[in-house]
């Protein structure tokens, strides 16, 4: 068993880089195009370039940090330094200077680089931690739902945030009033995120793998492809992703300019607190039925509920919020089942080449993460500048029309495909035990059959 301590230490670095979540993803966009000025068509590509370049830079980091041995650790290093440059490049996106709009983009653009860069820096090396804190199947799923319990606690905090910060400060939502209030989220949030990067370095204690991977970047790449368990499993968590971002993306401007409302707010805090409330019992159901029947369950409920939003509209508020709400039913699951999942197929690779290699794992599944926020965030914005998108008046039927297939129809689609496609994922807990102690055998010498192969399932 994992001490409830240091289950704590770990998960709470997530709470604070939860901040780089909704509001980039969320407010950052609409503060860019209707404050600061860019145009939004411009945001949607520097967006979607800036997840191309994480492409390149996550699985780089993974193999750095498999490859790194330091006194301190292969990971640790990597996400104390990382934190504070993440935490300086923050405050300069959050706190543009008044400038040409060419100025802004510049600015836009650099920080952006510069805060997704120095964020992989800390989230890769990160959660590749988190598959070494136990091999335990069932352990893994508390240790998982505690952290990104505390991501979805985080995600609830920056999205109330804003509102607090406005409430507070007796804010109007005029352009100066809006940069006051990036100004205080910035500098509530950086110094949380050092402090809690901080507590996890210090309290964590690596795993220190006898040999490091001896294969290149891309030859361990290779390597990794040929993990079937784990293909189906990123193939699947990708699809998902891509439509639980669009929504996020487009939450405001669905709300204001569908449903003709300006509770948005309201309606993200009722999702994560929601999604909040039932991780607990997605906990249990995991336990109990396995961890990919409940990411089953879980995806079924939440794409189920949604696809009804596509038929709302102006003032249909009450219903909407009760759609949200059995949609965040699911939220939790589908964000921490997957990643106790994934830890387990860190180890069949660890059966088949004999080695540790986290990182390169975190690598790509970050990779999928960015790129799934890519679409949600790029593509999106830029259908949606294509469509006739106009700041702060009323919008056109075509526009309309657009945001409630993307916001409603796309992700449930994408939610029952990724559904599909999960069902061919092989390893339960038998298997994962049987996959451990394989592992051990060959490490004593012995010669030993695929727990895979040998129940007859295809590898």
């Amino acid at each position: 068993m994992v001490p409830f301590g240091k289950k704590i230490a770990y998960a709470a670095p997530a709470y604070a880089l939860a901040i780089i979540g909704i509001p980039v993803y969320v407010y950052i966009p609409k503060f860019y195009t209707d404050v600061v000025g860019i145009n939004v068509i411009l945001i949607g590509y520097i967006l979607f370039s800036v997840r191309l370049f994480d492409a390149f830079t996550d699985p780089v980091i993974g193999y750095l940090s498999d490859r790194t041995q330091t006194r301190f650790g292969r990971r640790r290093p990597f996400i104390l330094v990382g934190s504070v440059f993440t935490a300086i490049m923050m405050i300069l996106l959050f706190n543009p200077p008044q400038a040409s709009p060419s100025s802004e983009t510049l600015w836009f653009g650099v920080f952006i680089y510069a805060l997704f860069l120095f964020w992989t820096i800390v989230t890769v090396p990160y959660e590749s931690l988190g598959p070494e804190i136990t091999f335990d199947y069932n352990e893994r799923i508390s240790l998982f739902a505690m952290r990104d319990g505390f991501l979805i606690a985080g995600t609830l905090a920056a999205a109330s945030t804003p509102a607090l910060i406005q409430w507070f400060f007796g804010l109007s939502g005029d352009a100066g009033d809006e940069r006051t209030k990036f100004f205080w989220i910035s500098m509530l949030y950086t110094p949380l995120l050092i402090a809690t990067a901080a507590w996890c370095v210090t309290a964590i204690r690596e795993l220190h793998p006898k040999e490091n991977s001896n294969a290149g970047l891309f030859k361990g790449i290779h390597l990794t492809i040929k993990n079937r368990p784990f293909i189906i499993l990123l193939v699947a968590y990708t699809i998902s992703a891509i439509g639980n971002n669009l929504p996020a993306t487009l939450i405001l401007f669905y709300v204001e300019y569908v449903l003709q409302s300006d509770a948005a707010d309201f309606f993200l805090l009722l999702y994560f607190l929601t999604g909040i409330v039932f991780l607990p019992g997605w906990i249990y159901v995991a336990r109990r039925t396995g961890k990919k029947r409940a990411w089953l369950f879980s995806m079924a409920i939440n794409s189920g509920a949604f696809v009804l939003v596509f038929f709302l509209g102006p003032g249909d508020t009450t219903l909407y919020g009760i759609l949200v709400f059995f949609s965040g039913v699911g939220f939790g699951a589908a964000l921490a089942i997957p990643s106790a999942i994934q830890a387990d197929v860190i180890d069949y690779d660890e059966f088949l080449t004999g080695e540790r290699r986290e990182g390169q794992y975190i690598g790509l599944w970050s990779i999928a993460k960015k790129l799934a926020a890519a679409f949600g965030v790029g593509m999106g914005l830029f259908i949606l500048g294509i469509a006739g998108y106009t700041p702060n008046v009323d919008q056109t039927p075509t526009v309309i029309l657009v945001l409630r297939i993307l916001y409603a129809l796309v992700p449930s689609v994408c939610n029952l495909v990724a559904l599909v496609t999960a069902m061919a994922y092989p390893i339960n807990e038998t298997i994962h035990t049987d996959i451990k102690a394989a592992i051990v055998k060959r490490r004593a010498g012995e010669t030993v059959e695929d727990p895979l192969k040998a129940i007859g399932r295809p590898v």
